[in-house]
């Protein structure tokens, strides 16, 4: 019999939606071939500074020093909110799983960059840092993303679904019995900037989005987006969403509400037929349970609109506040474990890379025995 193990990992996450930095402290069991639970110890989200924040906003155009600088300085910055995080603990963890943040994603031309520097996190937490997890999966010809699927895989596998909405939504699944997953639309992003300009953070409990009105002409561009149509493995970032769905919004001199109605109906209907597609082709006659996670779990009029639209044997569930907010933190700190194993963590039949891999840089050594 295979003898378990407890591991202390702290997870960090930077959404694309630019909320925050999300920390969470789990415990993992685990044997020398899997992981078979999980609990969170303690989790927070800490804001960005406003100066921060407005460079992670535009970074997408910054110049190579600049990006360099912003690396440097969300490092330091990740650290000391790191170490503070680690204060507030009773024990001291094993490692630091940090997704970074997002400033560009485009597969397609072999290119991702997640920053908020490992080695510093590093030197200011104390404990080894495992970071920059896509950028192997996209050297191999995969999408680097979504990354989560492996978690949804190992500690979710009793939902048909896994659905997060966070900056941007996506969805895993099994097909065959292979893990499959994607990019659905974009979401929260979208959300947000449109909530900005009536000078708002964001649409709380979609009560912006039901106030508003129909625009039809607004929909019917936003169905013909090409994105909808590719088959998976798909992925999208924030520059796509700026150059090919903002660019379509702004088209129209309508009101705000409306502009956001139109879209969380159309979104609706583009995650019902995902799902409803998927469960005809995989799991005819068979109840299928959605677990829904990520900010937009929140909005309440997008659940109850997406509900409507999904087929009779599809449930959209919502558990509670901790998975909801932290539950892609705490699959980066699953995936910080398995790659401090040198175990698979990235997997080909969700990203279409040549194999799978254990994928992450690491800072640091660690002090644990296998």
């Amino acid at each position: 019999m295979e003898k378990q193990k407890k591991y202390i990992v702290i997870g960090l996450m930077s959404g694309t939606s630019l909320d925050g930095l999300d920390m969470v402290c789990c415990e993992f069991n685990k044997t020398d071939d899997s992981v078979s639970g999980y609990k969170i110890i303690n989790a927070e989200t800490k804001a960005y500074p406003d100066d921060l924040k407005k460079r992670l906003e535009h970074a997408l155009y910054f110049s190579k020093d600049e990006l360099e600088g912003l690396d440097t300085d969300l490092g330091n910055w990740m650290g000391q909110a790191t170490a503070a995080f680690i204060n507030t603990l009773k024990g001291k963890p094993d490692l630091i799983a940090s997704h970074g943040h997002t400033i560009f994603h485009k597969p397609a031309e072999g290119l991702t960059l997640q920053i908020g520097n490992g080695n510093i996190i590093h030197e200011i937490a104390g404990l080894p840092v495992v970071y920059d997890f896509r950028t192997l999966d996209v050297k191999l010809g995969g999408q680097g993303a979504p990354l989560v699927p492996v978690g949804d895989q190992i500690l979710f596998n009793d939902y048909e679904f896994c659905m997060n909405l966070g900056g941007i939504a996506n969805v895993s699944f099994n097909e065959k019995g292979v893990r499959k997953a994607f990019d659905i639309c974009a979401f929260n992003i979208v959300f947000n900037y449109l909530a900005s300009q009536i000078g708002k953070a964001y649409d709380e409990n979609g009560r912006i989005a039901a106030s508003g009105k129909l625009v039809p002409r607004l929909k019917a561009v936003l169905v013909a987006i090409d994105f909808y149509k590719m088959p998976y493995p798909k992925s999208i970032g924030r520059e796509w969403v700026e150059e090919e769905v903002l660019p379509l919004l702004a088209a129209y001199q309508e009101h705000t509400e409306n502009v956001m109605h139109t879209y969380a109906v159309h979104i609706a209907e583009v995650i019902a037929n995902v799902f409803n597609t998927i469960t005809k082709q995989e799991f005819t006659g068979r109840k299928c349970r959605v677990l829904v996670t990520g900010g937009g779990a929140y909005n309440g009029y997008l659940i109850d609109e997406t509900q409507k639209r999904c087929a009779a044997n599809i449930e959209l569930f919502v558990p509670e506040k901790n998975l909801v907010e932290y539950k892609e933190a705490l699959i980066f700190a699953l995936m910080g474990l398995l790659r401090s194993h040198n175990q698979i963590n990235c997997l080909k039949s969700v990203t279409g890379a040549q194999r799978d891999t254990s994928s992450g840089r690491i800072a640091g050594s660690f002090k644990f025995s296998f």
